[in-house]
């Protein structure tokens, strides 16, 4: 108990608001994934979906920060994004009470559930490491196994209250996959391979590189759509 100082429980605040802000990107996921499935097997796959998430964001810990040394592997994980938000913006342009069947569909909404969030989970990860290193050493696991396990309930809740919002606001599914090209858009240009290069030859804020991101997804996904009805 002699660890337990102002620092620790600063380090602890900072671990939930972090939680707070960063889960949002894995309740949007969740929920533009499941959102076709039966009421039933939308739970199932909300449940088992954000225990996937924690479970690959453990793992992911252990050596997040030399993972996000290695060149491409953030453009790999923006490249994934821009796919996925892609085909979840085509399913808001299909008929609002089409149903997938229940198994397959279950386990199609936890694969790209899984997907998405090994893309956007090592800077979430990195975010709570560095939360938790201002505690002391012996402190820091347990802050680190805090922060993700509070990950659970707010990414459960806020998929949830995604998915009836959907339901009555279908404009949000085109804005939860112009979110994913936004994320995609900033994390391609931090990566460590154009990191030095764009710095020297093209300069581009992050916020402008979401955009591009964002825009790309919209224009992409209207595209595949027309095309299928074609």
């Amino acid at each position: 108990m002699a660890h337990l100082d102002a620092s620790f429980f600063l380090a602890l605040l900072q671990i939930i608001w972090a939680d707070i802000l960063l889960s949002g990107d894995n309740a949007v996921v969740i929920a533009l994934a499941t959102r076709r499935l039966p009421p039933r097997r939308q739970r199932q796959a909300i449940v088992g979906g954000a225990a996937a998430a924690i479970l690959m964001r453990v793992l992911l810990a252990l050596f997040a920060i030399q993972l996000l040394q290695l060149p491409w592997l953030k453009l790999v994980g923006a490249a994934l994004l821009i796919w996925i938000g892609i085909k979840l913006m085509g399913q808001a342009d299909e008929d609002e009470g089409a149903e997938v069947g229940e198994v397959s569909g279950l386990w199609a909404a936890v694969r790209t559930i899984l997907v998405a969030d090994l893309a956007m989970s090592l800077d979430n990860v990195i975010a709570i490491a560095a939360a938790a290193s201002a505690a002391a050493p012996p402190l820091r696991p347990v802050l680190l196994l805090i922060g993700l396990g509070l990950s659970i309930p707010l990414i459960v809740f806020g998929s949830t209250l995604l998915l009836k919002l959907m339901q009555r606001f279908p404009v949000i599914i085109t804005l939860g996959a112009a979110l994913l090209g936004f994320i995609a858009g900033e994390m391609a240009v931090t990566d460590a391979a154009l990191r030095g290069w764009l710095d020297v030859h093209l300069p581009v804020p992050g916020y402008v590189a979401g955009i591009a991101g964002a825009l790309l997804v919209l224009a992409l996904g209207r595209l595949r759509t027309r095309t299928t009805r074609a």
